[in-house]
């Protein structure tokens, strides 16, 4: 079959060999799907006949296709490396094909309601019979058991839900959402984890887990030093905007600039060695009266702020950058994500990738945030996939998927090469 393999067989991925069938839709699942399609395994998205993942309507933004469709940005947000089957699972035809794809597979990852699965015959145990070896990742809202296990997962709600909110924003009064869906991604990144971990156990054991998270889990999961202070020391953190709680001065301080971002410096001072640095640099005393030590100046926070913004008054950000940097005090800007993807070393750490699209053409997409290197005796080299396949088109492989499981071949997703459409 001519085409270009997308499923990453062969392309020196860590998990090549490994079969993921990808049952989820919305962002917490597909993400999980797309990392561990970025580490090399074959990942073949499963889709509803017509409408699809619930993200390709999800916008503005779309693009318009040579096809005459228009295409979400946020579908293509979270589904490169991913071949693309329909399916309707209410008909013989759709569970007999998912049945054979999940006897194949190594993966299967789900995020549907609690009891779906098994409304559809396809319950973790009977999973288990089907394919013992099968690895199960199920992503919820709140939680596959408890007393609010049936809620609906949705990210800002989430958010809210699990606390990130109060902590987030300008102050007490202000609670904010996190700019990107956070609580999805991590829960995510959460479920690859775990998956994982279930695949290298199941080298020793020979036999497949289910592994649970949730949006819920993922987001009390990194409350860190935010959920000590309250299990440990009893105090509730609230939202206090950009300063951060247990260090000063480290935040974003005001310059002489101008105004918004450029007007603007980042610092963190992370130690009293720091301290003295910056306060060398710039003529101050570090032993001034209430900012001596680290719990002075967070206990007088707006003392400090006023301090180094005084400091930092008569300077355009540019010129303290250069300052802040030549005396070892860490500092940074504020970038819009156009300065972000324009930026060097974005592009250098492999964080922009580029893609042949069947319908768009070629499109450049965030990249892979883990890279790989073999290292000898003649030092690292970097052993990173060559090909990224471009996020597909409803059904784009199907009939490739349906002639695939026709063939003698088994578990493991060992196969010929399936096109992606796109004629490279």
């Amino acid at each position: 079959m001519e085409g270009d393999d997308v499923s990453g067989l062969g392309d020196g991925g860590s998990l090549d060999g490994v079969l993921v069938v990808d049952l989820s839709r919305a962002l917490a699942g597909p993400h999980a799907g797309q990392v561990l399609g970025d580490l090399g395994a074959r990942v073949i998205k499963v889709e509803s006949p017509g409408a699809g993942d619930d993200t390709r309507s999800w916008g503005p933004p779309f693009v318009d296709g040579t096809d005459g469709g228009s295409y979400s940005t946020y579908f293509l947000s979270c589904n490169r490396n991913k071949e693309s089957i329909a399916l309707d699972l209410k008909s013989d035809d759709g569970r007999a094909v998912l049945t054979e794809l999940l006897t194949r597979a190594d993966v299967v990852i789900e995020n549907f309601r609690t009891g779906v699965m098994d409304r559809l015959g396809f319950g973790t145990a009977t999973l288990a019979e089907l394919n013992p070896g099968l690895i199960q990742l199920s992503i919820s809202g709140f939680g596959h058991d408890g007393p609010e296990d049936g809620r609906a997962g949705y990210d800002q709600i989430a958010q809210g839900e699990a606390g990130l909110m109060s902590i987030t924003g300008s102050g007490p009064d202000d609670p904010q959402r996190v700019g990107t869906p956070i609580a999805d991604l991590l829960g995510g990144i959460h479920g690859v984890v775990g998956v994982l971990a279930a695949l290298y156990e199941r080298e020793q054991t020979g036999r497949g887990r289910v592994v649970r998270t949730s949006l819920l889990s993922a987001l009390v999961g990194v409350h860190a030093f935010q959920g000590t202070r309250y299990l440990v020391a009893g105090e509730i953190p609230r939202a206090q905007g950009n300063h951060h709680p247990s260090i000063a001065p480290y935040g974003l301080f005001r310059c002489g600039g101008g105004i918004g971002r450029e007007g603007a410096v980042q610092i963190s001072v992370g130690s009293e060695k720091l301290w003295q640095g910056f306060c060398q640099e710039f003529g101050l005393d570090p032993g001034t009266p209430g900012l001596g030590s680290n719990p002075e100046r967070v206990a007088n926070r707006e003392e400090t702020i006023r301090f180094v913004e005084e400091a930092f008054a008569n300077s355009d950000a540019e010129a303290l950058l250069e300052r802040l940097a030549g005396a070892g005090i860490p500092a940074g800007r504020v970038r819009s994500l156009d300065e972000v993807y324009g930026w060097d070393q974005v592009r250098s750490q492999g964080l922009v990738v580029d893609v042949e699209h069947q319908a768009l053409g070629s499109i450049s997409l965030p990249g892979p945030a883990v890279r790989f290197f073999d290292v000898d005796g003649a030092g690292e080299t970097e052993r990173a996939r060559t090909v990224h396949g471009a996020p597909p088109v409803l059904d784009q492989h199907g009939a490739a998927i349906r002639a695939w499981l026709n063939t003698d071949t088994g578990p493991g997703g060992e196969s010929p090469a399936v096109s992606d459409g796109a004629g490279r």
